[in-house]
């Protein structure tokens, strides 16, 4: 029910605005637009698999924007990337934000506003994110030296997630539009027997044993099984983005990303919804306001949380 809500919410908060979207002449050609912001900020995590503390941190931004118009045709990328940076006296450096995300839209007119299309999505981290309570590492038997990160939840290609598939786009502008894929293959990877062991040896980051874990290690990681290096799922994905300028020198994005595995509990589905709000101060400073929510029953059972607030210094490209 919960999981209704928020769709129903976000998708009535995209759609509640269409009409007042005003429709743009674009040239035909290529189009590069972005910007790469540094955020000094506060950041907090719920649940967040990535890993990372609540602190003050420093935190790079890319959103950048490669479009291409042609006729009937029309190719749409946007890059996202972040990582930030945290430091404090007793924890040392730890990471605070990791996300590397690759979209693209192909489309072909079939009649205004409706496009005939195939899309791509994907997204990984860049660096390891590690488990660092304390009552995780006491799991270690007596005489194991134990560190944190001899316990990584997740890093590069660990996992990978790659999506695809023929659909239909509805796009107003290329601040608004909506894209449907109903025939969507979708391949999550993990590159590591660390994540996906399948005896009751552990072993770290280089192969090597730590110790024989107390209990069965045969459990699914992001839902790839022990032993396996992937997952395959078939289903409905939809994408929509819409961008506003809600007053002067005030603008909010929206990103939202859905998918219903049909071979497997269709009922859950993965949420992925990113919200960034720019309170422009001028061309160089901006205060920013990141907040990200995901459900995805594979990662964890409930909703990761991620927010991040700060005064950005921005770079525009």
């Amino acid at each position: 029910m919960k999981k209704l809500l928020l769709v129903s919410f976000l998708l009535f908060s995209i759609f509640s605005f269409a009409q007042e979207a005003d429709t743009t002449t674009v040239k035909e050609g290529w189009s590069r637009s972005g910007k790469i912001t540094l955020l000094i900020n506060q950041s907090a995590f719920s649940n967040w698999q990535a890993g990372g503390d609540n602190n003050f941190a420093g935190n790079v931004n890319l959103n950048y924007d490669i479009n291409y118009i042609k006729g009937d045709w029309t190719l749409d990328n946007k890059i996202l990337a972040s990582y930030g940076l945290t430091s404090t006296k007793d924890d040392g450096v730890r990471k605070t934000d990791d996300r590397l995300e690759l979209n693209s839209i192909l489309g072909k007119k079939i009649k205004e506003h409706w496009s005939a299309s195939f899309f791509m999505n994907f997204k990984t981290q860049f660096t390891d994110g590690f488990v660092y309570e304390d009552d995780y590492l006491n799991q270690a038997p007596s005489g194991v030296v134990r560190d944190n990160e001899d316990f990584p939840t997740s890093g590069f290609f660990k996992p990978a997630y790659w999506s695809f598939g023929p659909g239909l786009l509805w796009k107003k502008n290329d601040n608004l539009y909506v894209n449907t894929s109903p025939l969507t293959a979708k391949f999550t990877f993990i590159t590591s027997e660390i994540f996906t062991y399948n005896d009751e040896d552990y072993f770290d980051a280089n192969g090597d044993q730590l110790y024989v874990y107390e209990s069965s290690n045969d459990v699914e990681t992001f839902g790839v099984d022990p032993g396996d290096s992937y997952l395959f799922e078939f289903g409905l994905n939809v994408r929509a983005y819409y961008k506003v300028e809600i007053m002067k020198n005030i603008s909010v994005e929206n990103i939202l990303n859905l998918f219903s595995n049909y071979i497997d509990k269709p009922q859950n589905v993965d949420i992925d919804y990113t919200m960034n709000l720019v309170m422009k101060i001028n061309d160089v400073f901006s205060t920013n306001l990141t907040f990200q929510t995901i459900y995805d029953d594979n990662a964890f059972q409930g909703f990761q949380v991620r927010e991040i607030f700060g005064l950005g210094v921005n770079v525009n490209l």
